[in-house]
């Protein structure tokens, strides 16, 4: 916490010390590429190409991956550079980031005059920071201006998403959200040849994945034989507001209204919603009674101890990311775990988190995904929108996410993409390759019909039934997010990322905690992430929902 903060204080002094030392160059520079310095720029592009060639550095996540692919020099990134190149005259480069401290990462490469001309974030609170010291350009002058030069971009993303963040008063757009093309979030996965051996049914409510949860630690040692000490019935991690996110929502109202939702709605973890406490409560009551990893809290951001027990074949269920066993190729959670235990052995999703009304509701969020936005020390906005122009192609976009046939796909006699494990340079190191997808997530192919064909093959060696399942349940009873767009909330600028980790502390503390202490440990808990600005954006948000909407408690 303390690192954090204090990455976040150096990094506002650095950018506050930049600005001042520069002020008059980086605003002409910035008055040039406003109005018609946009326009000469986008003049001198002749079929689409620079006359002299220009170079960007590009924001790449770096993931750690055990045996993957170099994020900054491999067939995906040598596909985009070669096409930059030839189509714009723009040289890319790409700079890797630590995907499990990028917030951090981006914190002080900002500080330091040295981001990446094109960044992405999933926190757009880090973004409004910078942008109100005037760190970041806006990007509204260059998506109008070079609109004609970015029918990609704007076909793919629409008004919605390049518009998504923009100040409804003042008109800046600090970020471009990226798109999703599916909605799916979050499943709960369950060992069915434990549920065969057992001879019990995959459970729909809460109340029968409980009576399983218990079968199987009951039944360690028939499940487990000599490992049968190593038994974890259900696991999530230190994040649970996200790993439980399933069980949360079915406590919340599935018809609360817009407001509500909103109001209470910063952080996605949904901590001070109304019915949070109460899921958390169950969470807590199946730690006491030996259901739930012991040590879950102990391992943090990026560490890999859960994922190899689940190899193992230790964990009975958990609750992830809607494709989680299945994603890695051979390094998948499903391939090391039929290698390990056997071909039977595997996990399928199941929806079994009933919520008041008895139905599944997800609530997810709108079409939106990362943000993606420029420093000020970007100084090629042209060169940089052209290039989220050429990765919105939906011909790019079906490369980056299937490569080349034979190396890391085939195709089926329907026209579907089977993929298939890949080696070397070839690896892809994220699902779909969105690290280099940055405006999409989710499979997305030229011809609508094929991707829906190919949805099921994506995996390699998993069943498609499977990964069908676990489609249509993720798309169950959903509740999509709408924009509240109601401008800048200051209180939420600079606080996020000490808030996520308070917010994890009172997950973790919660679910761990005694029975007999955990309404003071959560209230407590609660208090305090309240007291540390909770409540002060909370306050911010309903204050500015009712200027925006007067006394609607819902948005079309």
């Amino acid at each position: 916490m303390k690192k954090k903060i204090l990455s976040i204080l150096l990094a506002c002094s650095m950018v506050f010390a930049m600005t001042a030392c520069s002020s008059t160059e980086t605003q002409g520079s910035a008055d040039k590429s406003s109005g018609s310095g946009d326009k000469k720029s986008a003049s001198e592009l002749v079929d689409g190409k620079f006359a002299e060639t220009r170079k960007i550095v590009v924001e790449v996540y770096d993931r750690g991956n055990d045996g993957g692919s170099d994020p900054t020099n491999n067939m995906y990134t040598e596909y985009i550079k070669k096409g930059m190149l030839e189509d714009h005259n723009v040289e890319v480069e790409f700079k890797a980031v630590p995907r499990w401290t990028e917030v951090e990462e981006i914190n002080n490469l900002l500080a330091a005059s040295d981001a990446p001309d094109v960044c992405v974030t999933y926190s757009y609170p880090t973004i409004l920071t910078y942008a109100q010291m005037g760190g970041v350009l806006d990007l509204s002058q260059y998506v109008e201006d070079y609109k004609d030069d970015l029918p990609n971009l704007w076909n793919w993303l629409g008004e919605s998403n390049i518009y998504w963040d923009q100040d409804p008063d003042k008109g800046t757009l600090w970020a471009i959200e990226a798109k999703l093309a599916v909605s799916n979030r979050v499943l709960t996965f369950v060992r069915q040849d434990w549920l065969d051996k057992l001879e019990m049914k995959a459970p729909t409510t809460k109340a029968e994945f409980e009576e399983m949860l218990i079968a199987f630690r009951d039944n360690a040692e028939l499940l487990l034989g000599a490992d049968a000490s190593k038994m974890i019935p259900y696991s999530v991690s230190y994040d649970v507001g996200w790993r439980a996110a399933t069980l949360i929502e079915s406590f919340l109202d599935p018809d609360m209204s817009d407001k509500e939702f909103y109001v209470n709605g910063f952080d996605d973890r949904k901590l001070t919603q109304n019915g949070t406490k109460e899921a958390v409560k169950l969470l807590n009551k199946w730690y006491n009674m030996g259901l739930m990893w012991n040590d879950f809290a102990l391992y943090g951001s990026g560490d890999t101890t859960e994922d190899s027990m689940m190899k193992a074949g230790y964990v009975g269920a958990f609750t992830h990311n809607w494709d989680y066993p299945w994603r890695n190729g051979e390094d998948s959670i499903s391939a090391n775990l039929k290698r390990q235990v056997g071909e039977d052995a595997k996990y399928v999703a199941i929806d079994c988190f009933e919520d008041s009304k008895g139905t599944y509701t997800k609530f997810v969020p709108g079409p939106i995904d990362r943000k993606v936005f420029f420093p000020i020390t970007n100084k090629e906005p042209l060169a940089s929108m052209l290039y989220l122009d050429w990765i919105s192609d939906p011909e790019h976009i079906q490369y980056l996410q299937i490569g080349d046939e034979g190396v890391t796909h085939t195709v089926e006699a329907n026209g579907a993409i089977a993929t298939q494990a890949a080696t070397g340079e070839a690896i892809m190191n994220s699902g779909m390759n969105i690290d280099y997808t940055i405006t999409c997530n989710g499979l997305k192919f030229a011809d609508e019909n094929i991707t829906n064909l190919s949805r099921a093959l994506a995996y390699p060696g998993v069943d498609p039934d499977d990964v069908i399942n676990a489609h249509n349940l993720a798309n169950t009873d959903l509740r999509v997010g709408k924009n509240v767009n109601v401008g800048a909330i200051a209180a939420e600028e600079g606080i996020g990322d000490t808030l996520s980790s308070k917010r994890d502390i009172v997950y973790d503390n919660a679910v761990v905690a005694k029975e007999a202490d955990f309404d003071k440990i959560w209230d407590d808990g609660v208090a305090d992430y309240l007291a540390s600005g909770g409540q002060a954006i909370m306050d911010e948000r309903e204050e500015k929902w009712n200027a925006a909407f007067g006394d609607a408690t819902q948005l079309p």
